[in-house]
Parts: structure tokens; sequence; C-alpha cells
């Protein structure tokens, strides 16, 4: 009919049933942390925390896992980028290899370094015989961690560059740019959203790294002892220091992904 107005169109919403086993899903994490914070002796908190124990598995907590994370990205970044822009032979073997860590046991991943890097191990023995020993030191912690976070940047880099193509790379090349050119300027900042998201992800496994740290490094106060290792420590004591250092611990991870999840999102909810 001329003249009349086009109706207008409709926004596609999701099905009302998806609300339920999202709020369970919810719930299901919510309620056990909502049940550690209740459980804590607030009238004695800050003592809790303040101790020697505490100060220094939160200073060795927060170095560590920084140094661990920036680590991952020096090695990591490469490694996503050779996955995801080259083809070789056993290439799907490096990939099983290099994301194991995501599926293999934490403990094991310590036995395995420790078998590697440990003064009767592959490496360590001669190691060993240089002067250099690294098991049970705050090496170890950065090398343990490093190895159980490695795989969430390079999966999140990898996934992301294979997303983009290498469309925006070939015309810069076109263009005449040298190849660490398109790398610099175009392929990274191009992922930087999910190079974000790696790094977090990196920094909060790291963080929260335990069984992988105390079979490699063990639990030394002040060069071992994470903040994951004291507050099984604690626990062990049936001590209230292990939910005071678990709320902590939420805290900072808390903190870490709500920051980072501004930058990814660009600041939108």
């Amino acid at each position: 009919m001329q003249g009349s107005a086009l109706p207008e169109p409709r926004r596609s919403g999701l099905p009302r049933w998806l609300w339920l086993p999202a709020a369970v899903g919810a719930a299901f994490i919510a309620v056990p942390v909502g049940a550690m914070v209740e459980q804590v002796d607030w009238r004695h908190f800050g003592s809790l925390i303040s101790t020697e124990s505490s100060r220094d598995a939160l200073r060795l907590s927060l170095e560590t896992s920084a140094m661990s994370t920036l680590l991952c990205v020096v090695i990591g970044t490469p490694m996503a980028l050779v996955l995801a822009r080259t083809r070789f032979p056993g290439q799907r073997v490096v990939r099983a290899v290099v994301l194991l860590p995501l599926v293999l046991p934490p403990v094991v991943g310590g036995l395995a370094l420790l078998e590697a890097f440990g003064r009767r191990g592959l490496l360590g023995h001669t190691m060993d015989v240089l002067g250099i020993d690294i098991a049970f030191s705050t090496t170890a912690v950065v090398i343990a961690q490093t190895f159980v976070a490695l795989p969430f940047l390079v999966i999140s880099l990898e996934g992301a560059l294979r997303t983009f193509g290498t469309r925006y790379d070939d015309v810069a090349a076109t263009l005449g740019a040298a190849p660490t050119t398109v790398m610099r300027r175009v392929t990274l900042p191009l992922v930087g959203p999910a190079m974000t998201a790696g790094i977090v992800l990196c920094f909060a496994r790291a963080l929260g790294e335990f069984g992988a740290t105390i079979t490699f490094a063990g639990s030394l106060q002040g060069r071992t002892a994470t903040i994951p290792v004291q507050i099984y420590l604690s626990f062990i004591d049936d001590s209230p220091q292990a939910t005071a250092l678990g709320v902590v611990l939420i805290g900072v991870a808390v903190v870490v992904i709500a920051v980072a999840g501004r930058r990814i999102t660009g600041g939108t909810p």
C-alpha cells in the first residue's frame, strides 16, 4: 500500500528457558564462594592476613605470577603465531604437546618438571654440575606457574589469529611492509583483545597454581610458599587463616578479571 509505513523489525531475543540453567550455573559458582566468605572470622581478619607467612605468601605470589605471565607472553606469542600462520610436519603433535598442561593434573606436571630440572633430572644433572640448582627455589615456582599457564595464552591468541585470517597482513605485505613490521603494526594490534584475555588468564592461572608448585618447588616460606600453598598448609593445621587467605586470593582475582574485562570489552557491561 502506497505511503504506508514499514513495520519495525523485531529484535531477536534468547529463549526464556535459557535463564534457568544460566542461573543454576551462576549459583554453582557463587554459592561455594559465598559460603567461604560467610565462614571468615571477620573480627580477626586483619591479624590473620597480616602475619609474616601471609605477607610473604602474597608478595611471592604476585611477584612470581607477574614474572611467569611475562614469560608466557615472551615465548607464547611466537608459539601462537607459528601455529596459526605456518604449516609444517608434525604440527598437530606440537599443538597437542603445547596444550597438554590444560588437561594434565598439575601434580603430574610438577613431577615432569622435577624429572627434567631436578638434581637428578634429565637437564638438572648437568645444571647441578655447573652449580645451577632450580628445584625447590623461587625460580622453580616461576617455571611451574609458566608450565601450567602458557597454554591459556597460546590457545587464546591462536584462535583469534585464525579467526581474523591473513587478509590484513597480506595487504600490508603488498604495500611493502617487512614481516616484522606486519607483525608489530598489523597482526598483534588486530588481536589485542585476545592477547589481553590470554594475559589475564595466564596471570589468574599462575596466581592460583598449587599442584605443580608444591611438587616441584616445595613450601619454603618466603621462597616457594605462594598463597595457594600457604592456604593448604593452614588448612592442614585447621587454622582460620586458610579461609581468610582464600578470600584474599578471590579478591585479587576478581579485581584482575574486572580491570582486564573492561579493557577487553571497551568498558561495556
